[in-house]
């Protein structure tokens, strides 16, 4: 059983920020000093890779857009990026080589096409744009792709995992790049679309300046005299940037907002245009009268690690399983827990992504006698006592409720107490056999490396099947197959009882609507940058 760093993805943001998981986030963030296998096929993207207008004349543009950040940032490297909402301020700075559309597609961006060019996909060639620069004025070519993504592998962040299955990465010509990869990954162009696709000026990676200040290929570049550290960042439209298309304002003010409270007061007072509001502040914010995007990122409940019984014998009967997905009153966690805001599941993957399968979400009914039954016939009739780890402060009520539930059935939870900084590192080492958890519902592909692989974080334990690898390796090769194989690991997953999740909480953006028009980004908790426009 091996240790896992914390550089592996989503830490459960539910606990910093009213329980609304965002996409998944990590809790290292300090002062600088997160769909389906959405990739396209081989040929989708070549149609679509137009040269967009070049720098020069800029489309009409709004004033000042002002958005309120619930998290600050570590550094402005971004081979340090994150995913979920934290992605969202590297969008300013920032190109990616892929553009993933707000319905989850992915489109070009700074590569106007890409394609695998052999039959085992594992050589991804990507055509690069020949017309755009760094906000230091170095040119933007294949070698800059490679020092991009050698950094990003060689300086591990938060999503270093996106580069794992890179063997090397080389420069054809001028503007081609080849990726060799140890084995196909299906969500390769999707991570070309989040972490690993920010390009960053070489002469400036890993440098200290750029830790504060980025230089990227970005519509904006930062405003470093108004930039506070912890406190805001503002960014001015580039001169010259390739695609004014997407400058759709003159200035974006970020304003770090981590308390609740905070947010619901910028919003609604017109210190913000758009944030993201949680529970306990929806009803205020519909109240002021203020335009939303209510839809769901996340999934929330509880994480099942020791399936082979390594420390707790009784888990790695399938049936014991079973009975503590019967535990849970769903509809009535989803109304205490998160204002009845989302909808109930019993399924890891994603309504947008390749492993959805609707009639899963109710697989598992709230149903106590069963689940005691069920508890008799794998031999627990008297039950048994396991640890699960609780964050003094802030997830006491969440655990409240599941040990009152686990134990009408008969198990006891006996709850370690741990600090948040060390949560996800926790639930890494192997010490606990089960913990409540808030996950990002990424593309099929991501959400089963992060959590399902006997590599991932959220699996300590190393645990696989037979069952669960053949369909594994029938996703890997993508395709139709890949995506029926998908379905076939949820369906597995579900009557495994891999897991016992609850609910898909809904995220709550609310913005004013006299001032932004907004549209959700399938995936992330808050709308990409690109997603905002002037209202009108």
């Amino acid at each position: 059983m091996r240790h896992r760093t914390m550089t592996a993805a989503f830490l459960a943001a539910g606990l910093l920020v009213g329980l609304a998981a965002c996409g998944g986030d990590d809790d290292d963030a300090t002062e600088p000093a997160g769909a389906d296998d959405t990739a396209s096929d081989d040929t989708a993207a070549d149609a679509s890779g137009d040269e967009a207008t070049d720098g020069g004349e800029s489309a009409a543009r709004g004033g000042t857009l002002k958005l309120g950040i619930i998290q600050d940032l570590s550094s402005w490297d971004p081979s340090q990026a994150h995913v979920g909402h934290r992605l969202q301020p590297y969008q300013a700075p920032y190109d990616t080589l892929i553009l993933r559309e707000p319905d989850g597609t992915l489109s070009p961006m700074l590569a106007t096409s890409w394609e695998y060019t052999d039959d085992s996909r594992t050589e991804l060639s990507l055509d690069l744009r020949t017309d755009v620069t760094f906000s230091d004025g170095a040119a933007f070519d294949a070698d800059a792709v490679v020092a991009n993504i050698e950094h990003f592998m060689a300086d591990p962040g938060p999503q270093v995992g996106q580069s794992s299955s890179i063997e090397s990465v080389s420069a054809v010509d001028a503007d081609t790049v080849a990726i060799t990869l140890s084995e196909p990954n299906p969500a390769m162009e999707y991570f070309l679309s989040q972490a690993l696709g920010l390009m960053g000026s070489p002469a400036s990676l890993g440098t200290d300046e750029m830790d504060r200040t980025p230089v990227g290929t970005g519509p904006y570049v930062l405003v470093a005299g108004e930039s506070v550290v912890g406190s805001q960042y503002v960014f001015e439209a580039r001169d010259g940037y390739w695609n004014p298309d997407l400058q759709k304002w003159d200035r974006i003010e970020l304003r770090l907002l981590s308390d609740a409270t905070a947010r619901i007061n910028a919003v609604t007072t017109g210190e913000v245009d758009a944030t993201l509001v949680d529970a306990t502040t929806f009803d205020q914010a519909k109240g002021a009268g203020l335009d939303d995007l209510i839809y769901t990122v996340d999934v929330q409940g509880v994480l099942i690690f020791d399936r082979d019984g390594t420390i707790v014998p009784a888990l790695a009967e399938p049936k014991v399983r079973q009975a503590i997905n019967y535990a849970f009153d769903r509809e009535n966690l989803l109304q205490q827990l998160a204002a009845g805001q989302g909808e109930v599941t019993s399924q890891f993957f994603g309504t947008s992504t390749a492993g959805y399968t609707p009639e899963l979400d109710t697989a598992y009914s709230y149903d106590p006698e069963q689940a005691k039954a069920l508890m008799a016939e794998a031999g627990y009739a008297d039950g048994f006592t396991m640890d699960m780890p609780v964050v003094p402060g802030i997830s006491d009520t969440i655990m409240t409720f599941v040990a009152q539930q686990l134990g009408d059935i008969g198990i006891t939870v006996n709850q370690v107490p741990v600090q948040i900084a060390d949560y996800q590192g926790e639930l890494g080492s192997g010490k606990f056999p089960a913990a409540w958890f808030s996950l990002g519902q990424l593309p099929a592909w991501s959400s089963y490396d992060f959590v399902v692989s006997p590599d991932a974080l959220y699996n300590p334990f190393d645990t696989t099947t037979p069952e669960e690898e053949a369909l594994v390796e029938r996703m890997r090769l993508g395709g139709d197959d890949g995506d029926a194989a998908a379905k076939e690991l949820g369906q597995y997953l579900v009557d495994e009882a891999w897991f016992a999740w609850w609910y898909r909480p809904a995220q709550l953006y609310f913005y004013d609507g006299s001032k932004v028009s907004v549209e959700a980004q399938d995936g992330m908790a808050v709308p990409a940058i690109y997603n905002y426009t002037p209202a009108g």
